[in-house]
């Protein structure tokens, strides 16, 4: 019999843990897609719940590619891509050095911090975006924290929400940069250990629902108001900071 995770505590929260990130990674809602892990991992050790997410994201990354590749941005994605690849890289080698609950407080702090810039601090109308250098920064933090925790979105969205690009670009751009992140992942996640046959068993059980909340993201984004757009992704970031920043300061 093939082992799988059988606490139905695990599924009470994986079941919208799953679906969250679908919505996340459609675009809608993207600031909601780094609670996945943390939810996960209130019934196992992080390592594990980033472990059983990975095949799920690759099937999620796969539909939102299906429905949003020709939506990118080419020059955003050559832009931070490479620098993305890089934290996942830097994570790798880091991987048991930085405690998750250090870079989860990290990635809340930051997170925190940006929305309280735009909040307080927003730029006036007609201003620059910001350098292209601080876009590569934020890409490699949001490889680097992707790989520990799966927790990529906030730290790239500091950057590309204040772009103010369509949502449909912006859904695109993102659904590029993560698959390419996540498909890196595979390998040093094997080498560390994490890709057993428990875990996969288990992700296969989740599998059915992982492209459920792309689609409904999808149709979302094409129909959703851009402000509102907005609103929900800050929103989601707020949530998001906050539950890491919790997590890191336990």
């Amino acid at each position: 019999m093939i082992p799988i995770v059988n606490d139905p505590w695990f599924y009470a929260v994986a079941v919208p843990a799953v679906l969250l990130t679908g919505l996340a990674k459609s675009g809608f809602a993207s600031g909601f897609g780094a609670l996945a892990t943390p939810m996960i991992a209130l019934t196992m050790p992080v390592p594990q719940a980033a472990a059983i997410m990975l095949p799920l994201l690759m099937v999620m990354d796969a539909a939102g590619l299906q429905q949003l590749w020709r939506e990118r941005d080419p020059a955003l994605v050559k832009l931070l891509l490479p620098f993305g690849l890089l934290g996942v890289v830097i994570g790798a080698l880091l991987f048991g050095v930085l405690s998750t609950q250090a870079v989860a407080g990290l990635v809340g702090a930051l997170t925190l911090a940006f929305l309280a810039q735009r909040l307080l601090f927003a730029p006036r109308r007609g201003a620059p975006p910001a350098s292209p250098w601080v876009g590569r920064a934020c890409a490699t933090v949001s490889g680097f924290t992707s790989f520990v925790a799966h927790a990529g979105g906030p730290p790239i969205s500091a950057y590309t929400l204040p772009l103010k690009l369509e949502p449909r670009v912006l859904s695109g751009t993102m659904a590029v940069f993560f698959a390419a992140v996540n498909l890196a992942k595979w390998i040093p996640y094997a080498a560390l250990g994490l890709i057993d046959l428990r875990n996969m068993a288990t992700a296969l059980v989740l599998l059915p629902l992982a492209p459920l909340g792309v689609w409904a993201g999808v149709w979302l984004v094409r129909r959703v108001d851009s402000t509102w757009f907005y609103r929900l992704a800050y929103t989601g970031m707020g949530l998001t900071g906050v539950k890491l920043l919790w997590d890191g300061l336990k």
